[in-house]
């Protein structure tokens, strides 16, 4: 294998390369989007090993796994096919001990070119150690990181479309926009929510009503209506909000730094109205996909004043910095204080 340096990219690049049979040998497979990583894995098992699969696919777990059972893996010649494809879930370099990595990386530096090596990183995470210079070195010049990343709006929305689809249902932009807000933006627990709400849904098309009715939301969703109705004056919707997190089992400490980012993110809109700003950038401050999260911002941001939100900021980060030095404070009591005193101060 030559030796020039890899460079990282996306999937994009990853399916040309399949579409154009210029796989190469040593990949690393990264990213939160485990719904995608999976679907690559498959796509490479189909391209490379179209039979006699027993002999010519391995697939196995990185944990415990020793250098010298994967270079026999990859050293094992083809059976009546042209390639070998091996995927090593969790196996991390950085983490064997000298000698191990010598032998990783000789075994890199003269790989067999009818196999296909991929480090699938899924439960541990890809973060070269800058201090094995050697090790980063060989990474650099062998490997080719694939990066799986949450999708842009546009290319996520189509998707949802085409999965509403699937299963006999039309979703419009506004509610497919209210889908990826309330359930997040990872394929793999999109795949169950969807399969969730077009079921329950009862009309041709997917409407808000339906996510809010039967979808599970992520914490960011549960909290944006909590200071939602904070902002609004409303203490009983928040508490219920609050309420539910509670029920989830989610620590005081958690919820609490929820709210202290969503409290600086409708301060910063707040700055924006005053500033004269529109909410590109606010999705630029924040590394927003969708202007969604960005008008409801900014709608709430027009109910409360400056003042108010600099004052709740505050509150949250005195809250937080005593729930994390005094010993034996009630938790879940404190944040319903807290909310307590951000609605009033918003009814002023």
């Amino acid at each position: 294998m030559a030796a020039s340096k890899k460079t990282a990219f996306d999937y994009k690049a990853l399916r040309a390369a399949l579409k154009e049979g210029t796989v190469e040998n040593l990949y690393v497979f990264t990213g939160e989007e485990a719904y995608l990583r999976e679907y690559y894995l498959g796509e490479m098992k189909k391209e490379l090993i179209p039979n006699f699969e027993e002999f010519n696919y391995h697939r196995c777990e990185g944990k415990g796994l020793s250098v010298r059972s994967l270079v026999e893996m990859t050293e094992a010649m083809p059976m009546m096919a042209e390639r070998t494809l091996v995927i090593a879930t969790d196996f991390d370099p950085f983490q064997l001990n000298e000698s191990e990595r010598e032998q990783f990386m000789d075994m890199v530096s003269d790989f067999p070119e009818y196999c296909t090596l991929i480090l699938h990183y899924d439960l541990a995470e890809y973060k070269p150690n800058k201090v094995m210079k050697k090790l980063c070195k060989a990474m650099e010049e062998h490997f080719t990181v694939v990066e799986f990343h949450a999708q842009e709006k546009g290319e996520l929305t189509a998707w949802v479309r085409r999965r509403c689809k699937a299963l006999g249902k039309e979703i419009g932009a506004q509610a497919a926009e209210h889908l990826l807000f309330t359930c997040g933006s990872l394929m793999t627990g999109l795949v169950s929510e969807i399969a969730k709400i077009c079921a329950y849904a009862k009309g041709d098309e997917v409407t808000v009503k339906d996510i809010d009715a039967v979808a599970s939301p992520v914490i960011e969703a549960v909290v944006f209506r909590l200071t939602d109705a904070i902002s609004a004056g409303k203490f009983d919707a928040a508490a219920e909000e609050l309420a539910k997190l509670l029920q989830q089992q989610e620590e005081p400490i958690v919820i609490l730094s929820h709210i202290g980012r969503e409290m600086r993110r409708l301060y910063t809109a707040r700055m924006a109205i005053d500033g004269g700003k529109d909410r590109a950038w606010l999705m630029e401050l924040w590394n927003m996909r969708s202007d969604y999260p960005a008008r409801l911002l900014m709608d709430a941001a027009k109910r409360v004043s400056t003042e108010w939100c600099r004052e709740g900021v505050q509150q949250v980060q005195k809250l937080d910095r005593r729930l994390k030095s005094e010993r034996g404070i009630d938790g879940e009591a404190e944040l319903k204080l807290l909310l307590v005193r951000l609605a009033q101060g918003a009814r002023r």
